[in-house]
């Protein structure tokens, strides 16, 4: 029987945050009965971890307090994130923690690649925390890592969730010359959200990334995310629906917002599940592929099987 818990506590969310420490503390919500995740099966889960471990590997599951992690770890998925743990931006959101990164680990493309082989995973995500502070942002690394992958896990299909790579010119091509599945790249809220939530982003800069990557390879599916429950209108995330559409991406993931510590943006409100129904209906009739809309979808949750479901939706023509 597959215990339900009503709190999202594993991983722990870490308060790491120099540049959050100094906002006021905000109240955490009362989560609805629809915020429910599984707990972990011990032992699957267990080998799961052991894995990324042992390979010296950092994953956003944990990172980021991903509520899902109990599932999709003994389900032996898993989202790495490579360049480290340390981002050089400062979201209101992320609970990934915020400073001065370490240099790149050389090895570190290798180690993914083989720990990918021994889960022996049917497809990967592989994301990464913003590194502004490298003249690519980190390009090279991830067309590395792609290419160790295809080495050492021919069947495994990539997803890469990169940044936004602002003003690292050429980037966007280094990571599309690997050659990855599908290129996603989260707008994470809406336009008018972004000085409050996204700090150091833009918006329209990220809605360019993803139209130049579908115009310069239409061939890799196109991907983006938004969360909701930080203070958008139903309108608003109808309209960033018809940004992406206008950029020509092909699945749209859309979650509710937990906040990770009283130190990140408060929750605005839970929407329902029937409306997140609401946002998958609507994103379909605008020509998405593929929606993902419910309160605990993430941008890397059940990626393998929306993978599958993509390349079907494109073949049939019909969207899902």
């Amino acid at each position: 029987m597959v215990t339900l818990l009503n709190t999202v506590d594993t991983p722990k969310a870490r308060p790491r945050h120099p540049e959050k420490a100094r906002l006021p503390d905000t109240p955490l919500m009362r989560k609805p009965a629809w915020i429910r995740v599984k707990a972990p099966g011990a032992r699957a889960f267990d080998g799961t971890r052991g894995i990324i471990k042992r390979h010296g590997l950092h994953t956003v599951c944990e990172e980021a307090a991903c509520p899902n992690i109990g599932e999709c770890w003994s389900k032996r998925h898993a989202t790495v994130m490579i360049m480290g743990d340390i981002c050089t931006r400062a979201c209101a959101f992320c609970n990934v923690a915020t400073g001065k990164p370490a240099h790149l680990d050389p090895d570190e493309p290798k180690r993914t690649a083989d720990a990918i082989a021994e889960l022996e995973l049917a497809h990967i995500v592989v994301t990464s925390v913003d590194r502004d502070d490298l003249p690519d942002g980190g390009a090279i690394h991830f067309a590395r890592t792609i290419l160790e992958i295809r080495e050492a896990a021919p069947q495994t299909t990539i997803e890469v969730l990169t940044p936004d790579f602002m003003r690292k010119e050429g980037a966007l091509a280094v990571v599309l010359e690997a050659r990855p599945d599908v290129f996603n790249h989260n707008i994470e809220t809406v336009p008018s959200l972004y000085r409050r939530i996204r700090p150091g982003a833009d918006f329209a800069h990220s809605i360019s990334l993803l139209k130049d990557a579908k115009q310069r390879d239409p061939a890799v599916f196109t991907k983006s995310g938004i969360m909701v429950g930080l203070g958008e209108t139903d309108g608003e995330v109808e309209r960033v629906m018809d940004d992406l559409r206008a950029a020509e991406v092909d699945f749209l993931t859309i979650g509710q917002y937990l906040q990770p510590t009283r130190k990140h943006a408060a929750i605005d409100r839970f929407v329902t599940p029937e409306r997140f129904a609401d946002y998958k209906r609507i994103g379909q009739a605008k020509g998405f592929l593929l929606v993902a809309s419910a309160p605990l979808t993430r941008s890397s949750y059940h990626a393998a099987e929306d993978f599958e479901r993509l390349k079907t939706a494109r073949l049939t023509g019909l969207g899902g």
